[in-house]
């Protein structure tokens, strides 16, 4: 059973270097639409083009974090996600940047619909309310798992241990 799990670990692991590659890719990406903006003439497609360098690198954001939380999570920690307080931080991790990239993409989204397509314009809000739910949902989730985990205070004490290791 350990060898399997020190499989886990290191796909674990591998998911984490290649999200980072991800993120390496889309930051040299989001770079290159920039120098090309400096290199040229500042207008409104110029905006257009530094706005959706930044949706490049709010995506970018969320593979680095992705990355970072498979290492603490599953590589250093190698932590069960099975308890009340385990699964709150896991989740809250992800779905924290997760809300913000979602939330930069729907402002990315906005103004390229008023500049270049109205019609797209109830995508972008759709997108933008969806934010929305999620951001709350994801508080309702925080709320009920607050009282699952006042069951189980030593999962808390346990996670508390564990932060340790990353420090």
């Amino acid at each position: 059973m350990k060898s399997i799990m020190r499989l886990f670990t290191l796909i674990h692991g591998l998911m984490a270097v290649l999200f980072t590659c991800a993120t390496l890719m889309l930051i040299a990406i989001a770079a290159r639409i920039g120098m090309t903006v400096f290199a040229s003439e500042w207008d409104q497609a110029s905006a257009l083009l530094i706005i959706e360098a930044l949706g490049l690198l709010a995506g970018a954001v969320v593979a680095l974090q992705i990355a970072e939380t498979i290492v603490e999570e599953e590589v250093i920690r190698a932590a069960d996600v099975s308890a009340p307080t385990r699964v709150r931080r896991f989740v809250s991790r992800f779905l924290v940047v997760v809300v913000v990239a979602l939330a930069i993409e729907g402002l990315v989204a906005t103004f390229k619909a008023l500049h270049q397509d109205p019609t797209q314009l109830g995508y972008a809000a759709a997108l933008v309310a969806s934010t929305a739910l999620l951001l709350a949902s994801w508080g309702v989730f925080v709320h009920l798992n607050r009282s699952a985990e006042e069951l189980e205070p030593e999962a808390m004490a346990e996670a508390k241990r564990e932060d340790k290791k990353v420090q």
